[in-house]
């Protein structure tokens, strides 16, 4: 398997997952035309995508959906709670209801090779979830737009080779920031969005042997940056209640306008 973030931040969210034979992608949060030049440099194009799975409604996360779902036929999965808020926004544009498969929290679905399973995650949308995505005897996840994290979302993120969980704030950035009170009680709330010192306590408490790499994504661009959101990461996981160090991982921070980088496993 290998995974790539094409893009991951508050102003757009795109991250592909594939094997041999089955190539997938985890939101479409920014233009067709950026998803389709990632794809290129992954050797692919946008025929080649099995599948489009759609975390929420928001526009960060599906900027770009409509214009590659037409233009390519691609199948879209999503649960019935978001598929709902899409249909009566404008976003979509013209589209083939055709193209929307529902799928339900905590009930695997097949994709090609791959086993998708989501689940459910506490943000303020209509019914937004996470993935996990196993093929090959090795499994992903991609986990972000969350304002806690649960016992539940920790059993599903368990036993990981790779994930991207999001980091995407500093906490006191966001409290002394311009940011109205209300907005800023929305992103610290159990529905908004998890800080860069929730995102080290929950890796301390997914942490194991068998992890090969962390991807930090999500990151606001007004209220963190990538060097402290790594760090402080690090620090949480070095000195929290566990038997692992920051560097027995391979941590990195997704950006907002540049490519991960293929993570192969």
């Amino acid at each position: 398997m290998r995974m790539c973030s094409i893009a991951s931040g508050s102003s757009g969210n795109c991250v592909y997952i594939g094997t041999e034979t089955t190539h997938i992608l985890v939101d479409a949060g920014i233009s067709c035309r950026r998803i389709e030049q990632g794809l290129k440099a992954l050797d692919l194009a946008g025929r080649d995508i099995s599948g489009i799975l759609i975390t929420h409604e928001h526009a960060d996360h599906i900027q770009g959906l409509g214009v590659l779902a037409r233009r390519h036929h691609i199948p879209v999965y999503l649960t019935g709670g978001t598929a709902d808020a899409l249909f009566r926004g404008k976003a979509l544009g013209e589209v083939d209801k055709e193209l929307f498969h529902e799928i339900r929290e905590d009930e695997y679905f097949a994709l090609g090779d791959m086993q998708i399973r989501p689940f459910t995650v506490p943000h303020d949308a209509a019914q937004p979830v996470g993935y996990r995505v196993e093929a090959c005897g090795r499994a992903a996840a991609v986990a972000t737009d969350m304002g806690k994290y649960t016992d539940y979302i920790v059993d599903n993120l368990e036993k990981l080779d790779v994930m991207l969980i999001e980091s995407n704030h500093d906490l006191n950035m966001l409290q002394v920031g311009p940011y109205p009170y209300n907005l800023k009680l929305r992103i610290m709330g159990d529905r908004g969005h998890l800080s860069n010192e929730n995102a080290g306590r929950l890796l301390c408490r997914i942490a194991h042997d068998r992890l090969k790499t962390v991807l930090l994504g999500h990151l606001s661009k007004d209220n963190n940056y990538e060097e402290l959101a790594y760090e402080t990461v690090c620090s949480e996981l070095t000195m929290g209640d566990n038997p692992y160090k920051a560097g027995d991982f391979d941590i990195r921070v997704a950006g907002r306008n540049e490519m991960s980088g293929v993570i192969t496993f």
